[in-house]
């Protein structure tokens, strides 16, 4: 399965890299749970209004999301970062 996070900051940084390294070291620590295959960080390359900014694409087994959702990353990501999101997007498929 492939869990997609779609981000949209509510004021998106100068210079995103140091936030987006945190970020994908931050996620990085999922691939140690069992199930969790890889995560990719994508960002986008259009500065528009309507456009998101950030998708983190984590590939998993289906039954690793209860897992996921429990672990420290990403609590951390919600604790860290959640007060930066102005929209967020989940969508999971095959």
């Amino acid at each position: 399965m492939l869990h997609h996070i779609i981000v949209k900051w509510k004021e998106r940084p100068a210079d995103p890299q140091p936030m987006y390294r945190e970020i994908e070291q931050l996620f990085r620590q999922t691939l140690t749970l069992p199930g969790v295959h890889s995560v990719e960080l994508i960002l986008n390359v259009v500065d528009r209004p309507n456009r998101y900014d950030l998708m983190i694409r984590i590939c998993m087994e289906p039954d690793a999301l209860p897992v996921y959702d429990a672990c420290e990353a990403h609590h951390r990501w919600k604790d860290e970062y959640g007060h930066l999101i102005e929209k967020k997007a989940i969508f999971d498929c095959e």
